[in-house]
């Protein structure tokens, strides 16, 4: 009798613990790790959520960016960081979705030392090639890359990223060779394109706005299975010969295990109402962004998903990085 009470009384202690646990969050300054570089299309997602998120929190949300191997090294420093709340860190398919299936070894097991708390944004990659390419359409490009043999390198915005994993797919359906050299983000895996040190590149939009703008690159299509309402003139890779085709870049809100679920609720609580805002979706929509939102099990079943997609691509393609 007397352990039952005892058991009792410790879980109603938890309870309330975990209830002041919600209620006292934020007390200090909530860091978001960033796995890119800045200027990034991630560092634009979390600036945006971030000066929103400082006014309902009524604390500092300081930016930090940690880019490296693939967005392991900033989703590492999350996995590791106290369970707290107070590290969060914006995951993208990479280092959580894809790694588990790509690499020998991870710093971290995803799914044992991350809580996912919430999809920000999705968005179609776009396949970019230099603006003085004779390619105008993706089977002039194909057809381009072909001629070249092994002439012809590809640029990604990391190892192991949706960049990397969507041209992947797409050689393995057109059939054509290429070398990859990896970047540490889409600001220097642009400019490689740009400056002719690589021929292709899959990426974000908004990552290659600046260098579409100064007719540095083009765009011959996108990945998503219809065409963008910002770039209605930008032919799909499905109707452009690859039926079925589809590739998204996804990202969200992660903290370490352990965090508490009170707080988990609480911050994906607040992501949801900043991601309702008109003002944030329109800001999100003119870079390509679809914003998203949902419950913390909505986001891990589309992550599981993901990489059970992935996953089989992945063992097809027969990618394997070391870290």
């Amino acid at each position: 009798m007397k352990k039952n009470y005892k058991l009792a009384m410790l879980l109603l202690a938890s309870v309330l613990a975990a209830g002041v646990w919600a209620q006292d969050w934020p007390a200090k300054p909530v860091r978001v790790i960033v796995p890119a570089p800045a200027g990034s299309s991630l560092d634009l997602i979390a600036r945006t959520l971030a000066d929103r998120l400082r006014v309902i929190w009524k604390q500092p949300v300081v930016i930090e960016t940690k880019a490296g191997a693939g967005g392991l090294i900033g989703m590492d420093t999350v996995a590791k960081a106290p369970h707290d709340g107070y590290t969060l860190g914006i995951g993208f398919n990479g280092p959580i979705a894809f790694g588990p299936y790509m690499y020998a070894r991870m710093p971290y097991v995803p799914s044992r030392d991350l809580v996912p708390i919430v999809l920000t944004t999705s968005q179609p990659n776009v396949l970019a090639v230099q603006a003085n390419n004779p390619a105008n359409t993706l089977p002039e490009f194909v057809e381009w890359a072909k001629k070249r043999g092994d002439k012809f390198s590809y640029a990604s915005v990391g190892a192991g990223s949706s960049s990397h994993l969507t041209m992947e797919l797409f050689r393995s359906v057109a059939h054509i060779e290429a070398v990859h050299v990896p970047y540490a983000g889409s600001p220097p895996a642009g400019l490689s394109l740009a400056a002719g040190d690589t021929q292709a590149l899959f990426a974000v939009a908004p990552a290659l706005l600046p260098l579409i703008q100064g007719q540095r690159v083009k765009l011959i299509a996108i990945t998503s299975a219809t065409r963008s309402e910002l770039m209605k003139d930008l032919p799909t890779v499905a109707e452009s010969g690859y039926a079925g085709f589809e590739a998204l870049a996804w990202n969200g809100f992660f903290a370490a295990s352990g965090t508490p679920p009170e707080v988990v609720r609480r911050i994906n609580a607040d992501v949801n109402e900043v991601l309702r805002e008109p003002a944030v979706r329109e800001l999100l929509a003119n870079q390509g962004l679809v914003a998203g939102g949902g419950s913390p099990e909505e986001f891990k079943a589309f992550i599981d998903s993901e990489g059970r997609k992935w996953g089989a691509i992945i063992a097809k393609v027969g990618i394997r990085l070391d870290q």
